[in-house]
């Protein structure tokens, strides 16, 4: 599959090792940008990318960043849409207890293309009964 990309920023995502299964995205700033702790700002990456129907971009934070500096992504994982067709905006928070410098060509990001299925939504008054049921959050324990 090919991921047609316009590069404003000279930056084009990139995979960092055979088995990756992310691209890093980088930071596309005029003058460096510090992000203060609790501070959410949108980074721009000056890319746009035309991603096919039936797949979605998944924007995540970079391990990295996240232990090392407590840099993570406000929304957790953010959603790209095959119809957006705008800049590339990376929406950053520092967790952690510094500031911390974010400077042009910075790898901030990781790019994902994942398939996805639509689904028919069919509303019923019941649904089948599975060994689980109602059990939600922490329902079977820390300890196996």
């Amino acid at each position: 599959m090919k991921l047609r990309i316009i590069s404003e920023s000279g930056n084009v995502p990139a995979y960092a090792t055979e088995g990756a299964s992310g691209m890093d995205l980088k930071a596309y700033l005029q003058e460096p940008m510090v992000l203060q702790p609790m501070e959410r700002r949108l980074v721009p990456t000056g890319i746009y990318v035309e991603i096919p129907q039936g797949y979605e971009g998944q924007v995540r934070a970079r391990s990295g960043l996240a232990i090392k500096k407590g840099i993570g992504l406000v929304n957790g994982i953010g959603t790209i849409d095959s119809d957006y067709r705008g800049e590339l905006k990376v929406p950053l928070i520092n967790w952690g207890s510094e500031p911390f410098e974010i400077q042009n060509g910075d790898r901030i990001a990781q790019l994902v293309i994942a398939k996805y299925e639509r689904v028919e939504v069919e509303v019923t008054t019941e649904l089948q009964d599975t060994v689980r049921g109602e059990g939600g959050f922490g329902h079977t324990g820390i300890k196996g």
